[in-house]
């Protein structure tokens, strides 16, 4: 067996992923093929696995190669983990560029105009990645970690040959978390829950103790009359979404602000104080992790005592699922196709997934309430628009991505919008392709 990890820079994640493949006895001798185009970081990240290896004693045979084409030659399953474009200069120029007109962001990598540029300049290295893929490894899966989710992975799925799910921790996350936050960790024991939607805005659907008894009531009880019950400072978006609309979102406040019109308004800037918003997050996690790079680079890279716990990332159990052929549910991002009967069929949707010998194969979900469908529309609006642009190479389906965005609609004009869009077209340069 052989894994490929495309964007093996990225040295956290691959230590999380690939650490994971490391301590699954199952895979016996397997190969690990590591790209990047940062030949340092890609030599970082092979060190940093040879010591986790080696101190397991584990049968994986790594490589580092800067030769994307021989990384994936006869690959079983390839991670996908690319940033293209950087902190710099692409996620600066997806933010500068909108505040000149008053449009504030928080993460700016799944939806809003940030989300769109996002996906406009990375689609073209994935048709790229699938040429090669079709050629070097036609069976192979690819697990695509790479956000925006639903434009990367919808495009793969609808217009390559290449075999695509999308994962994302955030349905992993989403339950923990939630009984943390009120104070009702001592349920998370055998607790049972559904969730569906989209990724960065599937829904709690349903959320039950061991003994079977519904906790919504109970977790919605302490949302409108908090004596203590919650910290009344954190997860303040995603709190006031449940209450609103009656169901608890998979993804963190930062993300969900910006998902919706309701609370970055430059007209009300008392509601950024009010839900604790954090704008300009994600440039500032870049920073310190840059800054903070050195320091975790020698306890990483050169510990050659460094140990691995295994991550509740799907990646490893889907492959193992599909190898040893032993059943595996998994949450994935998966063209529609019917399954969220009351989303558009087009749409990349999350759901539950089983995971065996015969690959990933979707489960039937029905319809989502109403109001999470409805919400859930208008974000998938804005992907499939992307996607249609960045598949024609027509500017006129960027501008409707854009006017369609619930963020970026509600505060800024159909002009302004257009006029933005020109702008950071021509800031991104080279990054994009030519559109028409």
């Amino acid at each position: 067996m052989k894994i490929t990890f495309i964007g093996a820079g990225s040295t956290v994640f691959a230590k999380n992923v690939l650490g994971d493949c490391i301590l699954t006895p199952e895979f016996g001798k397997f190969d690990i093929a590591l790209f990047d185009i940062d030949k340092q970081r890609l030599e970082d990240s092979k060190n940093m696995l040879e010591n986790i290896n080696a101190n397991v004693k584990s049968g994986a045979r790594i490589y580092a190669t800067m030769d994307r084409r021989d990384a994936l030659k006869d690959a079983d399953f390839v991670v996908n983990a690319i940033q293209v474009g950087g902190y710099d200069p692409c996620t600066i120029t997806d933010f500068e560029v909108p505040k000149k007109y008053g449009l504030r962001q928080t993460i700016a990598d799944t939806l809003g105009i940030g989300g769109i540029f996002r996906a406009l300049r990375t689609i073209p290295v994935m048709e790229g990645i699938a040429k090669d893929m079709e050629e070097l490894c036609p069976n192979a899966w690819l697990l695509n970690y790479v956000n925006p989710m639903a434009m990367i992975t919808g495009y793969m799925q609808r217009f390559t040959g290449v075999k695509t799910v999308g994962l994302c921790h955030s349905v992993q996350a989403c339950v923990p978390g939630l009984l943390k936050t009120f104070k009702m960790e001592d349920k998370l024991e055998g607790c049972k829950w559904q969730i569906a939607g989209i990724n960065h805005q599937a829904w709690l659907l349903s959320i039950r103790d061991k003994n079977n008894v519904d906790l919504y009531p109970e977790i919605k009880r302490r949302a409108d009359n908090n004596n203590g019950e919650y910290d009344d400072k954190h997860d303040l978006v995603r709190i006031e979404m449940m209450r609103r609309f009656g169901y608890y979102i998979t993804e963190s406040s930062e993300h969900t602000s910006e998902y919706t019109p309701y609370f970055i308004k430059s007209k009300y800037p008392e509601l950024i104080k009010k839900y604790n918003i954090p704008l300009d997050e994600y440039p500032r996690r870049c920073v310190n992790q840059i800054s903070n790079w050195l320091k975790m680079r020698k306890e990483m890279v050169e510990n050659k005592n460094l140990k691995h716990e295994k991550t509740s990332e799907f990646a490893s159990y889907i492959m193992k699922a599909i190898y040893t052929g032993v059943p595996y549910r998994i949450h994935g991002n998966v063209i529609n196709n019917g399954l969220i009967t009351n989303l558009p069929s087009n749409a990349c949707v999350e759901v539950p997934c089983l995971v065996d010998a015969n690959g990933i194969s979707p489960c039937y979900v029905g319809n989502l309430p109403e109001q999470c469908a409805a919400i859930n529309r208008t974000n998938i609006n804005v992907q499939l628009l992307t996607i249609e642009a960045a598949r024609t190479r027509k500017k006129k389906y960027i501008y409707m991505a854009a006017m369609l965005d619930p963020h970026t609609s509600s505060e800024l004009s159909i002009d302004d919008i257009r006029s933005l869009c020109d702008d950071l077209v021509k800031a991104h340069g080279n990054w994009l392709p030519e559109f028409n």
